[in-house]
């Protein structure tokens, strides 16, 4: 996993919840290289769910509800670091349906290493995005988060459904997405 991941979670932890908490989580997830990641560099993503699990134990919210919320956090970063995978991009399911072919691509052409989820696209009938994601890794709830922040970035809501088709694992989710505008 690409270390920009790792570099802008420990960033929102800070901002959060202080230098001192993530002196502590980074210290209790026993981390191969004691919590020093640069953006460039590539990780295991294993080290991330290390680090999310003992902000969990720690501030006592759910994994799940941290890993969301760090997505939506992502996505306005990314977004503020790369502004022109947005260029000419209007809407939250525009951009959205970008992200395999498009930006995808080119985040390969920047990062040959980077292993990237593969996202899959359908319109159900009554209008709503269904993206189709798929990972080894099981970072579904990410990926909720991204989904997100993108549809507050375009000033939209997005009622999200969800349905794992890997069986709890993560790997294998479908997302059922109605865009509105923000009231």
């Amino acid at each position: 996993m690409k270390g920009i991941v790792f570099t802008e979670l420990l960033e929102l932890v800070e901002e959060k919840f202080g230098a001192e908490v993530v002196d502590v989580i980074i210290e209790k997830a026993d981390l191969p290289n004691a919590g020093a990641y640069t953006a460039v560099g590539t990780y295991d993503h294993v080290e991330l769910v290390r680090i999310v699990q003992q902000l969990s134990e720690l501030a006592k919210v759910d994994f799940s509800e941290l890993v969301k919320v760090f997505g939506e956090y992502l996505f306005g970063r990314l977004v503020a670091g790369y502004p022109v995978f947005l260029e000419g991009t209007t809407s939250a399911e525009q951009m959205l349906r970008s992200v395999h072919d498009i930006i995808h691509v080119e985040v390969q052409k920047l990062y040959p290493e980077a292993e990237l989820p593969s996202f899959g696209y359908d319109t159900h009938a009554d209008g709503r995005l269904i993206m189709h994601y798929q990972s080894s890794r099981g970072f579904a709830d990410l990926a909720e988060g991204l989904i997100t922040g993108c549809a507050k970035h375009f000033n939209e809501s997005a009622e999200i459904e969800r349905e794992d088709l890997s069986g709890g694992k993560c790997t294998d989710v479908r997302f059922t997405i109605r865009f509105g505008a923000l009231v």
